[in-house]
């Protein structure tokens, strides 16, 4: 007697395999899978293959842009170079760009003197008296490069008498009155330079000290006028505003009346300009035979008017 092994149950999970198809009848439609959990795409690793060398053409472009970036940073470097080595040229080594010779003097350097300890500056609003408190000798002009000094110019110890002054006016009556003047405002003392320079200008520069500003303004006022000096000065009996001088050259502080001899001149031609800084008057006198330039005047004038304000 056999005995039959027992057949196992079928799954109750799993479904029945379809039948065959049969002849004319649609294929069974199977349904679709039960949704699942999403899983995570995983990232792409990184690419590790070797870049590919350029194309020629790429390449080509490449070494042009190369060449002309060293190009461009050699000249940048030539440039800096010569920027630099251009500022610290004088102008007139430039080429094309020198200064044509305008007549002006080579003055040195001029420096302002130093003040007393303790003491102010004319123009100091708490300077009431407007007073220069620096050695008024060291205040003159200096003379100009290959110029000869006028020694008769030189007084004593620096300080020109009152005589000596009154000189540079052609009339006795003219230094009588002028002589006065100074006496009854307090002159103080009077320094001068003057020097002589090649082409055979004469210049001579004097300074008048009072005790104030408003006595040395006094004094300008009386020997001023808009149209001429009140007292004419040796060589030049008639005179005129100088009407060429230019008005943008004129400091803040200081009053200045500048003076050109009238034609026909005589032996010589005359310059002349009053100054009044604080307690100081000046005055300046250019003159040379044939015609005294415009140019050296206007600039000494303009340089004595910076050392007083």
């Amino acid at each position: 007697m056999t005995t039959e092994r027992p057949r196992p149950l079928p799954d109750p999970q799993s479904r029945p395999e379809p039948l065959p198809e049969q002849a004319g009848a649609p294929a069974p439609v199977r349904e679709p899978a039960p949704e699942t959990a999403a899983r995570p795409i995983p990232e792409a690793a990184p690419d590790t293959t070797p870049e590919t060398a350029p194309a020629p053409k790429e390449r080509r472009v490449l070494r042009a842009v190369l060449r002309w970036t060293s190009v461009v940073t050699v000249f940048a470097a030539l440039g800096a170079g010569a920027a630099y080595g251009i500022t610290r040229m004088e102008r007139t080594d430039l080429p094309g760009l020198a200064t044509e010779p305008d007549g002006r003097w080579a003055y040195p350097d001029i420096t302002m003197p130093p003040l007393p300890a303790g003491s102010r500056h004319p123009f100091d609003t708490r300077n009431w008296a407007a007073a220069h408190y620096a050695d008024l000798r060291l205040l003159r002009l200096p003379a100009p490069g290959e110029s000869t000094e006028d020694k008769a110019l030189r007084g004593a110890d620096g300080w020109l008498a009152t005589k000596d002054f009154l000189a540079v006016f052609e009339a006795k009556e003219d230094r009588g009155d002028v002589g006065q003047l100074l006496t009854d405002n307090g002159l103080r003392h009077i320094t001068a330079r003057g020097w002589t320079t090649a082409d055979g200008t004469h210049t001579g520069v004097y300074l008048l000290h009072f005790d104030t500003g408003a006595v040395a303004e006094r004094v300008y006022d009386e020997l001023t006028s808009f149209a001429s000096p009140a007292h004419a000065a040796r060589g030049a009996a008639e005179t005129e505003f100088d009407e060429g001088y230019p008005t943008v050259a004129d400091l803040p502080n200081v009053k200045r009346q500048a003076y050109d001899e009238v034609k026909p001149y005589g032996a010589e031609q005359l310059r002349q300009a009053y100054l009044q800084a604080g307690d100081v008057v000046a005055l300046v006198l250019q003159s040379r035979k044939g015609g005294a330039a415009a140019v050296p005047f206007q600039q000494t004038v303009a340089l004595q008017s910076q050392l007083l304000s």
